[in-house]
């Protein structure tokens, strides 16, 4: 495909046709000139296309698929490698279904626990969330098919997601919102880049030309596609105009009022060319990467889903070591998901599974079991809960299944409160009286409130939604198959109150204050020092892990330098199993505020029992900097920093402090608004300031002493005639300011 060529023989009509999508789920073909059209089919759980045909079919009707787990248990393996070979059988799913681009990953963040579409997103942490994010699109399109990042930017929230605006300021966005969407356009190179239906500060994304042409196809260099989400755009012409390429879905009803304004010149050649080029790039791709697939081995997809939940269940609590459960023992299998699993999200990725496991006959391939239902749904029953105590009394153990309904998380809607269904705790509760050992295994999208029945449980396994095999994994994981080795991603607050943007979130209909600023999850919890349940990168395992030899490559740091952590890790248990290393970054002194601690590498490690093995992590410039508003990029401001090596963000094993000297000025200047004492305490301007002093006679025992060091200079100035300051002596003071 010559695309310059093709660009030169297309007509208007045709250019402004191929800006809109041609059906729900693909692009305009141009017959009179070989164009065709390709499939876009929504993921990021595994490809969900839909088969319907009639109105209102177009998301309840999908070809069967293998269903993975969600985002979030995808993270929770901290385990780039096996996701980005997952993301490569989805692809050998999407060829053979004959999608050319696969909707997913989401990369939004979770600034509240709410958030109803959490599931579908990995962290609360940009820099996983861009980690995790990298490896899922290379893994898709290694497979020759295109991704679509999304949704781009500043979209944490369901309720009113079409309409609000989400107000943030530029290093709360650059530092959080918009890292993850910049580390996955640098390093992966993703096809698309999906816009988010919201506001940011005002203005609608799918015309955000700051964004969009700005800092998105400019400033990183973005050379692909950007598309809307289904129904974003509101203004067509200023989508045009401003940066979106693809308006999704199709039939393009608009489209004549594009021709109009190209006409009235409010639309040029160069706009129209650039979004047809970047269209036909994305065709072009999809062409040269199809791979003729007549059959896929579903079997060997569905291990594959069932590895990614086995490494991304997290075990919480497991009180005088109760799992792994011994072979053949007597349990009782309690709670309605244990024969209907909850294993995916409700929303635009929900699937079609190709296989179902189901827990109830995966775990009786390994105990001895009898089953109760516990709960139906959300609604209580005495009869349940009694069959179910009554099946609880004299077994070895009890494995009760709860979490979150479809009702409570879900696309579309946030949630109200952290909690799972009464009848589910409820269960817990009466069960837990009769049989002292009960393990709880936790199905949701993202944090519950646990600490409700905690205490009740001697084992706590959060499962999350763990895909098609997610039954098989769970089994495996109680029964000690394989041992556990999740993370969470998330923090698990102790209250929702506690959550730093409970006062704020979801807003009103108009806008949303992310007034928490960059002190999002476990930023905000370790700075304040508050307490939590769970924190975040915390998961137990069957053995134990050592930490020691900590080492850096140096001890100064400069533009330009990398800091290669070097740290040994010992399996000092008697299991194998596999440990995630964390190195945070702590800025000792800063001029600008910043969080107590932040995630800025990480490697997952498997060892024998007994066995050590060193592990390095490698931390660029970036890891050390912030976005400094006033020069409009992320820089490092000279100091110390601390490297921090451990479990959890609140189980640090060990630590360094390492020198980083910038060659260039960060801080902002100062200016005769700040104060006396601000410009002695800067090593930039106290010569300056104490000249004034001088000049004024301000010394440690005047008795207006403590007054002055409080004066912004500006006022100090002023006041200067008032003092009796001769006019020659005034304006000598004030030029040392100017």
């Amino acid at each position: 495909m010559n695309i310059e060529e093709l660009i030169g023989q297309m007509t208007v009509e045709e250019k402004i046709r191929l800006l809109a999508g041609a059906t729900f789920w693909s692009t305009e073909a141009i017959e009179r000139l070989s164009i065709p059209s390709i499939v876009l089919t929504d993921g990021p759980h595994g490809v969900r296309l839909s088969t319907g045909t009639e109105p209102g079919e177009m998301l309840s009707h999908t070809k069967s698929a293998t269903a993975f787990p969600i985002e979030a248990a995808m993270a929770a393996t901290w385990n780039e490698q096996l996701i980005r070979e997952m993301a490569g059988v989805m692809a050998e799913e999407c060829q053979y279904y004959d999608v050319g681009v696969l909707l997913g990953p989401g990369l939004n963040g979770k600034r509240s626990p709410l958030g109803g579409r959490n599931f579908e997103y990995f962290s609360e942490d940009p820099y996983l969330t861009g980690k995790m994010g990298a490896a899922f699109v290379r893994g898709v399109q290694e497979g020759g098919i295109g991704t679509s990042i999304k949704h781009f930017v500043a979209n944490e929230q369901e309720t009113n997601r079409m309409v609000v605006s989400s107000e943030v300021d530029e290093r709360t966005l650059r530092e959080l919102y918009m890292l993850p969407f910049e580390m996955v356009v640098k390093e992966a190179k993703p096809w698309t880049v999906m816009c988010s239906y919201n506001k940011v500060n005002g203005t609608h994304m799918a015309n955000y030309d700051e964004y969009l042409n700005g800092v998105l196809k400019q400033e990183w260099g973005f050379d692909g596609l950007v598309m809307s989400d289904w129904g974003a755009v509101i203004d067509k012409i200023k989508s045009v105009q401003y940066g979106l390429d693809l308006e999704m879905p199709g039939p393009g009803t608009r489209n004549v009022e594009v021709l109009q304004a190209y006409k009235q010149s409010l639309v040029t050649d160069e706009q129209l060319d650039d979004h047809v080029r970047r269209i036909l790039k994305v065709i072009q791709k999809v062409l040269e990467h199809k791979r003729e697939v007549k059959s896929i081995d579903m079997l060997r997809h569905h291990e594959m889903a069932r590895q990614v939940a086995e490494e991304g269940i997290v075990l919480l609590k497991n009180e005088n070591a109760l799992l792994p459960l011994a072979k053949q023992v007597k349990v009782a299998v309690l709670g309605e998901f244990a024969v209907k699993p909850r294993f995916q999200g409700g929303g635009s990725s929900h699937m079609n599974p190709a296989k179902l496991d189901i827990p109830l006959h995966e775990i009786s391939k390994f105990a001895n079991t009898v089953y109760g239902r516990g709960y139906e749904g959300d609604s209580d029953s005495e009869e349940y809960i009694k069959e179910a105590c009554e099946l609880a009394a004299g077994q070895d153990a009890v494995i009760l299944f709860v979490g979150t309904t479809e009702k409570i998380e879900s696309e579309g809607y946030d949630r109200t409160d952290l909690n799972i269904p009464h009848s589910h705790t409820q269960l817990i509760k009466r069960v837990s009286r009769v049989n002292p050992n009960v393990i709880v295994v936790v199905n949701s999208g993202s944090a519950t409130q646990i600490g409700a029945y905690e205490p009740m449980a001697k084992a706590i396994v959060q499962a999350w939604l763990p895909g098609q095999a997610g039954g098989a994994a769970i089994a495996n994981i109680l029964f000690g198959e394989v041992n556990p080795s999740g993370k969470l991603t998330e923090t698990f607050p102790i209250a929702l109150e506690h959550n730093p943007s409970y006062l704020s979130f979801p807003g009103n209909v108009q806008q949303v204050k992310y007034s928490e600023g960059i002190f999002a999850g476990y930023r905000y919890y370790d700075t304040k020092k508050l307490d939590v349940l769970y924190p975040f990168g915390f998961g137990l395992s069957y053995t134990e892990f050592e930490y020691s030899n900590l080492c850096l490559s140096r001890q100064t740091l400069t533009n330009g330098d990398v800091l290669t952590v070097t740290v040994d890790v010992k399996n000092a248990g008697g299991r194998t199993g596999k440990e995630t290393v964390q190195v945070y970054v702590r800025d000792l002194k800063s001029s600008v505020i910043k969080a107590d601690k932040e995630l800025k590498g990480f490697a997952k490690v498997e060892l024998a029992p007994g066995e050590t093995k060193s592990v390095q992590i490698e931390l660029n410039e970036r890891a050390f900097a912030h976005y400094v508003e006033h020069l409009s990029r992320f820089e490092v401001e000279s100091g110390e920093f601390q490297i921090l090596v451990g479990a959890s963000s609140r189980d640090i094993r060990l630590t360094e402090t390492v020198e980083f000297i910038n060659a260039r000025e960060v801080r902002e200047p100062l200016t005769t608004l700040h104060s006396l004492q601000a410009w002695l305490s800067d090593e930039r301007y106290k010569d300056k300031a104490q000249t004034l002093m001088d000049q004024m006679k301000i010394t440690e025992d005047n008795p207006m002493y403590a007054l002055y060091l409080g004066m912004p200079i500006r006022t100090i100035l002023n006041f200067l005639p008032s003092f009796g300051y001769p006019q020659e002596l005034t304006d000598q003071i004030r030029s040392v300011f100017e």
